[in-house]
């Protein structure tokens, strides 16, 4: 009897054990989070004061970063000594409050880890911006003086340059717009905007002025603030655009004006862009499919009532789900996932490797001064390539919230870049939920970590063809670099990435082409390696300008090294 009884418990305990265990399954497969690399990357804080909120950010190919704000935002964290017209600013309480005695905009020296001050005039405040050929940042609308003005910062090697303003205007006033580069040599693409339902080209080509876009009268919703500012836009291999606006989306030929398709709604409410602001990327193009295979992500944004329960001081809880669609070819449908957690607020960013890391944000309410709270900590890694319920980990989280008008960038060493959060109408320190932040991070994801150094590819040189300054439009250029002797030839991938301009949870012209080799050897000893690779093939494919490439061995990047893709 004693003994069947103890049967039984130990039987009872084995049930136990294994719902236990179902249910763990069951919670892990819900999720699709590996429990794994929860404390994968590290953090390291770089600067107590960037003296301006990172509303704005752009790395430059001379390995500096633009970073600025609003200049209505009232004095910055970056006071002057003189105005940029040389009067001296004086400690007269008029001085003190001058937003012309503060930086609006700073460049920072990733390898001085140092900020310098810029001069920018017209309001800059939700703006958009794209990287011309010859490393230009164009920058696009904003508020008031600013909202139809163009600008141009184009980086120099001596890091004296600065900002300037053309003298010919935007055709509508472009207040949270979007901007893109085209196929064509640097042409830009800008849409929408606060009650701009259309979109326009800089240049302009003769007496063009605007185009009105029915799509972006659709897809508004006034109850909800909107919900279709700064839509999710993105460069296709066929050289249309792929235009997402609240929960819908389309496929538009600008040289035609042309609607080519109409794409389903994403499953459940919502919405996905401004002020609901979820995140998108395309993600990466491949030689392998002849880049013909063209997938759009979106991430996380507001529930709906999101907005107008902001206003009431009521925080909504955020969108877990994310919807992949493949929008070349003939059949369209989301396929859905679920992230770990809601977010909203946040960055997504293709790394060297051809994942996605999922950073900052927040779980509740939606964009806007004082509109969103309980801020995301812990950043995400998405892999592509993983199957469902597999693709997500949480990685090692920060101590510091980055909410509304923060960004994120990736840097050649594979770092990322982290500054800016400010909920608040003004720079504000003191009795606020989340102060205005000015410290500057870097996170370091899992392939920086000293450990991986044997499988890192390491000295990579470019070598262009005789006479070219760069790689022209399906011609071949030639890689040197280090790699351990008994290193596997096709573990080894060789990917390019266009910096994008991030704002607004969304990085405009970002993408990563994977590149075909035709030929590669060792030489030497056997360690040094020598590859031809194939550039793109056009410029819908990548446009012309300055990339990040990368060597990838198993997973593992090299430092980045700066190429430029140059018309014929």
């Amino acid at each position: 009897m004693a003994n069947h009884k103890h049967f039984s418990a130990v039987l009872n305990v084995l049930k136990a054990t294994i719902v236990l265990l179902l249910q763990c399954t069951k919670i892990r497969s819900v999720v699709g989070v590996s429990l794994a690399t929860q404390t994968a990357g590290r953090w390291k804080l770089l600067m107590n004061n960037t003296g301006v909120i990172a509303m704005h950010m752009a790395l430059t190919h001379y390995d500096t970063v633009v970073i600025f704000d609003q200049t209505s935002a009232g004095p910055s964290g970056y006071r002057l000594r003189r105005r940029f017209g040389g009067k001296i600013c004086t400690t007269s309480p008029a001085d003190m409050v001058d937003p012309n005695c503060y930086a609006h905009s700073v460049e920072y020296d990733i390898s001085k880890n140092q900020v310098r001050a810029l001069q920018i005039s017209s309001d800059t405040w939700c703006s958009s911006g794209s990287i011309l050929s010859n490393g230009t940042l164009l920058q696009t609308g904003g508020y008031g003086s600013g909202a139809r003005r163009i600008r141009n910062f184009r980086p120099c090697k001596d890091h004296h340059c600065n900002w300037s303003e053309s003298n010919k205007l935007l055709s509508n006033a472009r207040w949270y717009a979007t901007t893109i580069v085209l196929p064509e040599h640097d042409r830009l693409f800008v849409v929408g905007g606060k009650r701009a339902f259309n979109y326009e080209f800089v240049p302009k080509m003769g007496k063009e002025k605007s185009y009105d876009l029915p799509f972006l009268h659709r897809t508004f919703n006034s109850r909800e603030g909107g919900n279709n500012l700064y839509p999710f836009v993105h460069l296709s291999s066929d050289g249309n655009l792929f235009i997402f606006a609240n929960r819908d989306s389309i496929l538009f030929n600008y040289r035609r004006n042309k609607v080519v398709k109409t794409f389903p709604r994403i499953p459940g409410g919502g919405g996905r862009n401004y002020p609901a602001t979820g995140s998108s990327v395309m993600l990466p193009l491949d030689h392998r499919n002849k880049f013909q295979v063209v997938e759009v992500m979106v991430c996380g944004g507001s529930a709906t009532g999101a907005y107008r329960a902001a206003r009431r001081g009521q925080f909504m809880k955020g969108l877990r789900s994310c919807g992949r669609m493949v929008i070349t070819g003939n059949r369209h449908k989301w396929n859905m996932e679920n992230m770990p957690e809601p977010r909203l607020l946040h960055d997504m960013l293709i790394l060297p490797t051809g994942n996605i890391l999922i950073i900052n944000g927040a779980k509740t309410g939606c964009a806007g001064w004082g509109n969103a709270r309980n801020a995301s900590l812990r950043p995400y890694l998405y892999k592509p390539k993983n199957q469902l319920n597999r693709r997500f980990s949480i990685l090692r989280s920060t101590k510091i919230a980055r909410m509304y008008h923060s960004s994120a960038i990736v840097l050649t060493d594979g770092r990322i870049l982290i500054a800016g959060g400010n909920t608040n109408k003004n720079y504000t320190y003191i009795n606020v939920p989340y102060p205005t932040e000015l410290r500057l991070q870097a996170y370091h994801p899992h392939y920086t970590e000293s450990k991986h150094n044997n499988q890192r590819p390491r000295n990579v040189t470019i070598h262009y063809a005789r006479g070219d300054y760069g790689i022209k439009y399906g011609g071949e250029f030639r890689v040197r670099f280090k790699l351990g002797r008994r290193r596997k030839e096709d573990a080894i991938e060789f990917n390019i990435y266009s910096p994008p301009f991030a704002t607004h949870s969304f990085s405009m012209n970002q993408r990563l082409v994977k590149l075909r080799r035709k030929i590669m050897a060792r030489e030497g000893n056997g360690e040094w390696m020598s590859a031809i690779v194939e550039g793109p093939p056009s410029a819908n494919v990548a446009p012309a300008g300055y990339y990040l490439f990368t060597v990838v061995y198993g997973g593992i990047p090299s430092v980045s090294r700066w190429i430029r893709i140059i018309h014929s």
